[in-house]
Formats: C-alpha cells, sequence, structure tokens
C-alpha cells in the first residue's frame, strides 16, 4: 500500500514567456514542471508583448502533465497587476509572485486573479524569510521557491559551494512549507555547464528536503531529475520496511528490524512517501 500519488516537481525549468521558440521547446523537455517567466528572463521593452505571447502558447497547450506555473511581475512594478489581470484566465496550475514579503502580497494578488487559481510565492527577501510561516499558512499558497539570487543579493552574503550563508533562510522556507503542506522549490544554479557542481547542490537541497529545484537550462534537467527521484536501493528498501512491518505488526508486534536498524510506524510512512513518488513519476514518465 502506498500513500496518495503526489505530483512530481523534480525539474522547475524557467522558460521566458516571450521566446516563441523557447516556448515550443519546452513542450518536449523531461522536466516536472515549467515557470514560464514574466519577470526576469523578459526585457523591459517585451513586457507587454509577453503576455500575449505565453497566453496563445498555453492556449496551443502540448505540456502534457507538466505543472504550468507563470511568474508574474511583482505587484510593485508597472507590468505586476495587469500581468496577473492578463494571466488568471489562462491555462496553468498556478501564479508565481515575487518577493513576497508577507500575507498581504498573497492576498493582493488573489485580490486581482480571482478564488480560483492557486498562487505560489518566491522567497527571496529577509522580510519575505521572517514572515514565511505567515505566508505558507495562507489558504492560497500551495507552493514557495526559494529566489536565492536575489536573498543573496539582498543578505550581500558570499555564494560557496556548501550554500552556508543561505543555510537559514533555505532551512526556516522549508520548515514553513512543511508546516502547512505546501511544495518547496530549491533556487537555481548558475553555472549550468558544471556538472559536479550542480550535482552536489541537488544533493543537498535533496537532503535538506526540498521537492525539487529550480532550473535555467535544460541541460541541468537529467542531473536534477535523478538527483530528486528516489534511487532503486530506496525503493528496494521502502518496500522491504513496509513488508517487515506488517509482518511484526500482524502478530501484535510494533518495532520490525531491516538491515540491522529499527523500523517504526514513522519509517513506514516515510517509505509509503517514496514509493508513492515513485510510482507518480512512472506514470508521468508514461
Amino acid at each position: 500500500m502506498t500513500s496518495q500519488m503526489p505530483r512530481p516537481y523534480r525539474s522547475v525549468l524557467y522558460i521566458p514567456g516571450s521566446k516563441d521558440r523557447a516556448l515550443d521547446k519546452a513542450r518536449s523537455l523531461p522536466v516536472d514542471a515549467i515557470i514560464f517567466d514574466l519577470e526576469d528572463a523578459v526585457s523591459v521593452d517585451a513586457k507587454i508583448e509577453a503576455r500575449g505571447t505565453l497566453a496563445a502558447a498555453l492556449a496551443a497547450g502540448g505540456y502534457g502533465a507538466r505543472a504550468k506555473i507563470i511568474r508574474i511581475n511583482g505587484l510593485d512594478t508597472e507590468w505586476g497587476a495587469d500581468d496577473a489581470r492578463a494571466m488568471k484566465d489562462v491555462d496553468c496550475d498556478a501564479i508565481l509572485l515575487p518577493k513576497v514579503g508577507s500575507p498581504a502580497d498573497i492576498d493582493a494578488l488573489a485580490a486581482l486573479i480571482g478564488p480560483d487559481t492557486p498562487i505560489w510565492a518566491m522567497m527571496e527577501t529577509p522580510e519575505g524569510i521572517f514572515n514565511a510561516k505567515a505566508i505558507a499558512a495562507h489558504p492560497r499558497l500551495q507552493g514557495m521557491v526559494a529566489g536565492t539570487n536575489d536573498l543573496a543579493k539582498e543578505l550581500n552574503c558570499r555564494t560557496r559551494p556548501d550554500r552556508l550563508p543561505m543555510q537559514m533562510a533555505l532551512q526556516t522556507i522549508l520548515m514553513a512549507a512543511r508546516a502547512h503542506g505546501v511544495v518547496a522549490i530549491d533556487g537555481v544554479y548558475n553555472q549550468f555547464k558544471d556538472d559536479a557542481g550542480l550535482a552536489a547542490e541537488c544533493e543537498q537541497g535533496r537532503d535538506l528536503g526540498f521537492d525539487g529545484k529550480t532550473l535555467i537550462h535544460p541541460a541541468q534537467v537529467d542531473i536534477t531529475n535523478t538527483a530528486f527521484a528516489p534511487s532503486e536501493a530506496e525503493i528496494d528498501l521502502a518496500r522491504r520496511q513496509i513488508a517487515a512491518f506488517a509482518e511484526v505488526e500482524a502478530s501484535g508486534q510494533g518495532v520490525a528490524v531491516v538491515d540491522g536498524k529499527i523500523v517504526e510506524n514513522l519509517h513506514v510512512e516515510t517509505a509509503r512517501k517514496i514509493l508513492a513518488l515513485a510510482d507518480a513519476i512512472a506514470a508521468q514518465g508514461a
């Protein structure tokens, strides 16, 4: 028995909403989710036209099971409110709001897009990190994305392979997301030709507890998908833990032993989540 099949968010690729070629290519990429970007990836002189380009691409469809998330410009810019109004009725799974600082920012977006479209939050300011729990608790919020580039700029911190200066912020986002059952996505890795560095950062993000990672280039997809998917060894262990626990439970006991380690009910819950994620990834691939 597995838990309810989750939606995978291993790889979440930013795609400029203004580029027809990129929008078309994204239909064939093996990503779990796409962030159709109207903000940083679109130049100032193309922002208004990008709304129509993106709306037409989404109306044409072809993105399959991939989650479709639209990042609008901030509501404190001249484009944000009009972005929200233009995108509220298109075929998407969520609207992603930049630089969310408090639940009031979610309220402001909700007022523009109506009651139906889920909202995600970019967590990329010190204020947003301090208010992460309240933001995650908002009833419209379904996902949080770590905006590590903007956050590093705001903090004036150094970029290090171990991301030590970023750990407090990353773990605060995760704590808030897990407290309220929302998706948590790690920030981008900027050196898209550095496979070893990407793999190491993916492993760190996975081990911290993130559901997946945002990407800036299609070349990063395979490494990320592999890192955030259960390995064959993890799947095998999960199955054996579930079977062993079921056996001892049937005999009236509450603790099993697998590979010399105690297995309790909490370990079985984790095992079921692993199998559910593996099933979801397999179903999406099919």
